[in-house]
């Protein structure tokens, strides 16, 4: 299970790599689960990573775009994208547009991440449609009423994991999380868990701390170490 860290600025960015996170997430945690941040701010951080020597992966979220509206989807999907992201974030919510939302998303020329906003609950459907791309996730839209496991219950996340797993593809969860909830993650065993409030002093739209990110990133990989195969 690897760290991925989301962060909002140049700083943050550096900072998340410099203390272990293993991947970097662009995001702004103050518009909302997906809260995208301006274009312009994606290709600077990115470019300020690479400058950097950081080879770390990439991603970056399109921001919460309702799923009845495609063409502003496929639109902010392309300008992600050509900011040189490794992966571009897409939310999938459980309604009928969502399929039609997924095909598109398939001829996409960017490396496309479904998020499926999972305290909405989880459409299995859904999920085997999205298998064709790199990684699949499940995250929460509401911080506030506690995490991931408060909002999904644990067959379905275990479900979800497997599926991605037997199928190749990357799987990661995110939605809250904080230290107390690395024995279940380790128990579940994603490709990556992510990580926002568990790494800043304050609420998650404060600012992000080298030492949390130290500590989080060295807790993770006990962890990891310490579980069974």
């Amino acid at each position: 299970m690897r760290l991925l860290v989301s962060v909002r600025t140049v700083a943050e960015a550096t900072t998340a790599a410099a203390n272990g996170a293993d991947f970097i997430d662009l995001k702004e945690p103050r518009a909302g689960a997906l809260g995208g941040l301006p274009v312009a701010t994606i290709r600077d951080i990115v470019a300020a990573l690479r400058e950097q020597g950081c080879g770390l992966p990439v991603s970056a979220t399109i921001g919460d775009l309702p799923m009845q509206d495609m063409a502003a989807i496929l639109r902010q999907v392309d300008a992600v994208g050509e900011c040189g992201v490794n992966y571009v974030k897409v939310g999938i919510e459980p309604v009928p547009a969502a399929a039609a939302v997924l095909e598109a998303l398939g001829a996409a020329p960017w490396p496309v991440v479904p998020v499926f906003i999972a305290d909405r609950g989880i459409d299995f459907d859904l999920l085997g449609r999205a298998l064709r791309f790199p990684a699949v996730m499940a995250d929460t839209a509401d911080k506030l009423s506690g995490s991931l496991f408060d909002a999904v219950p644990l067959p379905d996340l275990r479900r979800f994991v497997a599926r991605a797993r037997a199928a190749g593809v990357l799987v990661g969860l995110a939605g809250a999380l904080r230290l107390p909830h690395l024995p279940a993650l380790a128990e579940l065993a994603p490709d990556f868990a992510g990580f926002r409030s568990a790494v800043c002093a304050g609420d998650r739209g404060s600012v992000l701390e080298a030492a949390l990110v130290r500590d989080l990133a060295a807790r993770v990989k006990e962890r990891t170490r310490s579980s069974p195969p």
